[in-house]
């Protein structure tokens, strides 16, 4: 199993921004009005999302370990249920941001994102919260939002009838697992590429399409 190391995981941290940012620059005013895999957003709504959660983790980041994540995490809820309070969270920060082009969240997105990359490194092994009695570090939930930003990255790769996977899918599954309480993954396929797997486990479906096209494949950066 490859591990969650620092090097490797900031690595693979970039990768997922950039291949955001890269993504974003291919869309048309129309095209962000596309649907996604994620139900309730269109292309549009993603970008709002990617904004508030990076600034979500950089205020998460400041308020370590007594932040408002690490008081939700300490009611030692079931993933479902931590995943429903956190849904209805997304959904009051998307409704409270500015109505700005889908292009400036996306700006706005990589510039935070960044940020909270750059403060990682000292501060990797300190606690960040605890979940159901083990201590989670600040180096788990960078690992929940490489994978974050690398799911999304496929989000909008679909939206615009193409396909993605990072680079290291192998490093992108690491920090999911690093950072409970992440749903179990499934073995990998008779290739041995974790990707499918990893996008079954957050709730996608490999074989979604917003419409009949022809799909290239744009892989991950690095």
């Amino acid at each position: 199993m490859t591990a969650w190391s620092q090097a490797a995981a900031l690595a693979a941290y970039h990768d997922g921004v950039t291949a955001i940012c890269q993504l974003a620059g291919q869309f048309s005013e129309q095209a962000w009005q596309a649907r996604t895999p994620c139900p309730e957003w269109r292309a549009a709504d993603l970008a709002g999302h990617l904004r508030c959660v990076a600034d979500d983790y950089n205020e998460y980041l400041d308020d370590a370990p007594v932040s408002r994540l690490a008081r939700l995490m300490a009611s030692g809820s079931p993933p479902g249920t931590l995943a429903r309070k956190l849904a209805r969270q997304n959904a009051a920060e998307l409704a409270a941001l500015p109505d700005v082009p889908a292009a400036e969240h996306v700006a706005a997105f990589a510039a935070s994102a960044r940020l909270y990359v750059r403060r990682l490194a000292p501060v990797w092994e300190l606690p960040h919260h605890r979940y159901q009695g083990r201590d989670v570090t600040v180096a788990g939930m960078a690992g929940a939002a490489c994978a974050e930003w690398h799911l999304h990255a496929w989000d909008l790769a679909r939206a615009l009838d193409t396909d993605y996977r990072p680079a290291a899918p192998e490093i992108v599954l690491a920090g999911w697992r690093a950072w409970p309480p992440q749903l179990p993954v499934g073995q990998p396929g008779r290739d041995g590429d974790p990707w499918p797997a990893l996008l079954i486990a957050s709730g996608r479906s490999p074989g979604w399409v917003r419409q009949s096209a022809s799909r290239g494949v744009l892989g991950g950066a690095g």
